[in-house]
């Protein structure tokens, strides 16, 4: 059996950043995946699942209420590994068509203090494992030591 794409990116030497996955032709249109990795793999420790959890509804609300990206999210979630989140959007995008999306949507998530969109036993199955003030925290560190400071080696995954 082939290896799958993901499984071909040096783990070693990957680190935070914002990068482009893979890109597939549906039909006439580009779905672009991106890698948005929030901590070192296998060097720090990995996201625990309550904060995953908020990141994921937090992101996934605020994208689909973009006015230039909600016609163009097709996925936001975690990768199994709890290192990073995948993004799907419609199109033939680079990283750095993203990054200032990335900004907004991270500062959204550092500042958001209400309840959390979709966190109830009706809207979630697991609406008990939130964790709002480690997701606000782990947003605000990805903004400053990645989104913030971006140079060009972050957004082309590493040999």
């Amino acid at each position: 059996m082939e290896k799958i794409a993901s499984f071909t990116i040096d783990h070693i030497k990957l680190q935070p950043g914002v990068y482009v996955s893979r890109k597939d032709q549906i039909g006439a249109e580009t779905i672009t995946t991106f890698d948005l990795r929030m901590t070192s793999p296998n060097e720090e420790p990995v996201m625990n699942t309550a904060e995953m959890h908020t990141i994921e509804h937090l992101a996934a609300t605020y994208l689909r209420n973009h006015p230039q990206y909600k016609e163009k999210t097709v996925y936001f979630g975690p990768m199994g590994c709890r290192t990073g989140f995948y993004l799907l959007l419609a199109g033939d995008l680079s990283s750095a068509d993203i990054v200032p999306l990335m900004v907004e949507m991270f500062e959204f998530i550092r500042d958001f203090k209400d309840e959390v969109p979709g966190a109830s036993a009706k809207d979630c199955g697991n609406y008990l494992d939130m964790n709002l003030p480690m997701a606000n925290w782990l947003a605000k560190k990805y903004l400053n030591n990645v989104l913030y400071d971006i140079k060009e080696d972050r957004l082309v995954y590493p040999e």
